[in-house]
């Protein structure tokens, strides 16, 4: 992923907070905001010509160094690609990317409700760890948090 991704890195991830079951946001932002939030390896887009179908990229959990090898996964598909192996994809390369920079633990918070980005996330190995009761509100609604992590079987062994 590069810069010149962001109109469509965007428009993917606006498609994901208009649906209110992939994330607390309310707007996609800036690319300065994005990249800022952002670790700057593994970013992923995987594309079919000129059309980004989907991307993944990581955040920092914490900018205390012992979590460093910690990171947030995120994962967003074209809504007319889904169902096609992408997250798949996106998901086992940002695993293997991870593993070489050193990640030991990839988290993921998911909306409860949101069953496909859990079995997606389960279908490469993440775990339940538990939910996280009403951690935040949604336009004016509580919403739970499924916790789900993944430890790398290379890293930190």
């Amino acid at each position: 992923m590069n810069p010149e991704n962001w109109p469509q890195v965007r428009e993917i991830y606006e498609e994901g907070i208009a649906t209110k079951m992939a994330t607390f946001e309310t707007s996609a932002g800036t690319w300065e905001k994005w990249d800022q939030g952002h670790l700057a390896d593994p970013r992923l887009v995987m594309t079919e010509g000129d059309v980004l179908l989907g991307w993944a990229a990581l955040s920092p959990v914490s900018g205390r160094c012992v979590y460093g090898g910690v990171a947030e996964v995120s994962v967003y598909i074209r809504s007319s690609a889904k169902g096609r192996g992408i997250g798949t994809r996106l998901l086992e390369e940002l695993i293997r990317q991870s593993d070489e920079s050193g990640i030991w633990t990839l988290q993921a918070g998911i909306f409860a409700d949101n069953h496909p980005s859990i079995k997606l996330h389960e279908k490469v190995g993440f775990r339940i760890v538990g939910t996280r009761e009403k951690l935040g509100q949604l336009d004016g609604v509580w919403r739970d948090i499924v916790l789900m992590e993944r430890r790398s079987d290379v890293v930190g062994v």
